[in-house]
């Protein structure tokens, strides 16, 4: 009896992840079905607005003197656009931007910098702090990883034309897509997001959201929303959700880019995950309530309720992981075979559907897509291998577990020759990669006890857990081990260089 309850509460977070993986047939259908509804520009602003740009930074000291300038360089009338950069700094970074900002204010730039002595709200609380002073009647807000284009302002200012716009995203690029095998992962991974996912649900007439950079806002949808908050770690999802359920619509610019630096070290990119994740979660139980009992259409709510929830697939899959030899060896008890017709199609069907999402992706964003989706074997394995990092995230959002807003080390990484060994920021390593490891060798046993058994079937699927475990675990000690390796030799040399003179 108990090994019926068990394979019955096995096969209910399967089926469970089954229905999260298949939601992304959904949108691929979404996409394509609303593929001509791409919003279409259909008059222009009388006279151009005045626009307030906001740079909000925080300890960015390599890429700070890059983002202000590529802000002054915006083509948009000088007495129409005003820069503020929004500093929390406790480094040199503060230094080096009152500097830029100080060089690019003799050459005739409206250009503020704001720096605060605490980190009160952290971002969010950055952008409602320089809201306060904003001259523009629309705000455009760019991380210290992006490097806004020189036409951005006027490929998004005019759609505001109709006044019921509240704000418009544009799709990321990527500076350092082929850096590395990190970044070419991630890079696709992004673009399912903004490809498909952005798409299907903004031109289909469902919610969508800022992602918190790239994107302008109309000032009096921000104000009329409650204004950035920051009781979540994902303000701009919060502010979003919060804005359209006021009534304001929301414009995704497929076509229109805009560079980014995506994160080059494991660590680092594990911490980015771990914020979206639990602000996510944040976010759904603070908003899903109102959401639900709106008078929205059925659509919006199980669209909304699927986006803000789905990292809770994570915690499953984590679930699932522990629980793969057991449930082998229970239907080794009753036969094989049904595992064959229960398991095998649920998981082909979900890893398909992985593959099949982000292969639409690549093949409406880039001509030479067919080169790109050898990388999805892989992908499938990084998305599994982050679940113990992502399952921390959610645990913490459900418990209401409170931690501070950790920003993601930037480097300035744009071509194979740059480095981010030795400097000074890196992402931090912590207990969860012991997990990591852990889980590695219990999927290499796993696949051991596959083959004496003769369940052949199962291997391939339990190869791309274990690789996915594995790959994050070592790379996170290697990489950590690697930068503290060359900021010691790095240390030797200028000490040495400095007692020689």
């Amino acid at each position: 009896m108990l090994l019926y309850i068990f394979l019955v509460v096995y096969f209910l977070i399967l089926l469970t992840v089954f229905i999260y993986s298949s939601h992304r047939y959904y949108m691929v259908y979404l996409y394509y079905k609303h593929k001509k509804d791409q919003p279409v520009l259909k008059k222009k602003l009388d006279k151009l607005p005045h626009v307030t740009v906001q740079l909000p930074i925080y300890n960015e000291m390599y890429v700070t003197r890059r983002l202000i300038q590529a802000s002054c360089n915006i083509d948009y009338p000088e007495e129409l656009l005003e820069i503020q950069v929004l500093d929390d700094s406790t480094d040199e970074t503060a230094e080096v931007a009152r500097k830029c900002v100080e060089e690019l204010k003799e050459k005739g730039h409206d250009i503020q910098y704001i720096h605060r002595k605490n980190r009160e709200g952290f971002k969010g609380g950055a952008l409602a702090n320089g809201l306060k002073t904003a001259k523009g009647e629309f705000v455009a807000v760019f991380d210290a990883d992006f490097v806004p284009q020189h036409d951005i302002l006027r490929k998004t200012v005019h759609f505001f034309a109709d006044p019921s716009v509240g704000m418009v995203q544009t799709r990321w690029s990527y500076l350092n897509r082929t850096y590395s095998f990190l970044t070419k992962i991630q890079a696709i991974m992004l673009d399912g997001h903004f490809v498909i996912e952005h798409t299907a649900r903004n031109w289909s007439g469902r919610f969508f959201n800022f992602n918190g950079t790239a994107g302008v806002w109309r000032k009096a949808a921000i104000e009329t929303a409650g204004g950035w908050q920051n009781d979540t770690l994902t303000e701009d999802l919060d502010l979003s959700y919060r804005s359209q359920l006021k009534g304001w619509k929301f414009i995704f610019l497929k076509d229109e880019l805009s560079p980014s630096e995506i994160p080059v070290e494991i660590n680092g990119f594990k911490s980015q995950q771990h914020r979206w994740a639990k602000g996510s979660i944040q976010t759904a139980k603070k908003l899903l309530p109102e959401l639900l009992k709106s008078k929205l259409p059925l659509k919006v709510k199980v669209e909304a309720f699927f986006h803000l929830t789905n990292n809770i697939s994570y915690l499953l899959m984590l679930v699932l992981s522990v629980l793969i030899y057991p449930s082998m060896v229970a239907r080794i008890n009753i036969g094989w075979f049904q595992m064959i017709v229960t398991d095998v199609p649920f998981l082909l069907f979900a890893t398909v559907g992985i593959s099949f999402f982000y292969t639409c992706s690549q093949r409406e964003a880039y001509k030479n897509w067919r080169s790109r989706i050898l990388y999805l074997p892989m992908l499938m394995s990084l998305g599994i291998g982050l679940s113990v990092n992502n399952s921390k995230a959610v645990l913490e959002a459900i418990f209401n577990r409170q931690t501070d807003f950790k920003r993601t080390p930037k480097y300035s990484i744009e071509a194979k020759k740059d480095s981010w060994l030795g400097k000074k920021y890196r992402g931090e390593i912590n207990f969860l990669v012991i997990m990591e490891l852990l889980l590695g060798i219990y999927f290499s046993f796993n696949i051991y006890f596959a083959f004496i058994n003769k369940i052949y079937v199962s291997i391939p699927f339990l190869m791309i857990f274990q690789m996915g475990y594995f790959y994050v675990a070592f790379l996170s000690i290697f990489q950590v081990l690697l930068n503290g390796l060359t900021s010691n030799r790095l240390a030797r040399y200028f000490i040495s260089k400095r007692n020689t003179e």
